[in-house]
């Protein structure tokens, strides 16, 4: 049964970065596009992030753009997000998820329903 398992998440001042991993286990999500999501108290699970099959398609929301990096390790079946520039509006459960979709369409990235496999989260709290 396939699983995915977060990590890296922690209390961080403003302005500072953290690593996020995701590992995959059982049946293997390697080479699937992946996605990052957020979720704040109160509100809706958010699109962060999302990557292609082949690494080569990488996709942001407008409010992570330019501090937030995701990349994945095939080889290792593990998903990634540097967070750099953290402010504390980007505290959340940050959660990752996996699609049985080869190549989604471009806006599917950002639809929790293209994902079919999601980890437990991992809290990030960022101070200010």
């Amino acid at each position: 049964q396939a699983q995915l398992v977060e990590s890296g998440g922690g209390l961080v001042q403003a302005g500072g970065s953290l690593r996020l991993s995701c590992a995959a286990s059982g049946r293997p999500f390697s080479g699937y596009p992946r996605g990052w999501f957020r979720q704040a108290p109160g509100n809706q699970r958010e699109f962060v992030a999302g990557i292609g099959s082949r690494s080569g398609s990488t996709y942001y929301a407008d409010s992570v753009k330019g501090r937030f990096t995701i990349s994945r390790d095939n080889a290792k079946n593990t998903l990634y997000l540097q967070m750099i520039s953290l402010k504390p509006e980007d505290t959340a459960v940050y959660y990752c998820a996996a699609t049985n979709l080869y190549s989604p369409a471009t806006y599917a990235y950002a639809a929790p329903s293209t994902y079919v496999c999601w980890g437990q989260g991992t809290q990030v709290t960022v101070s200010s």
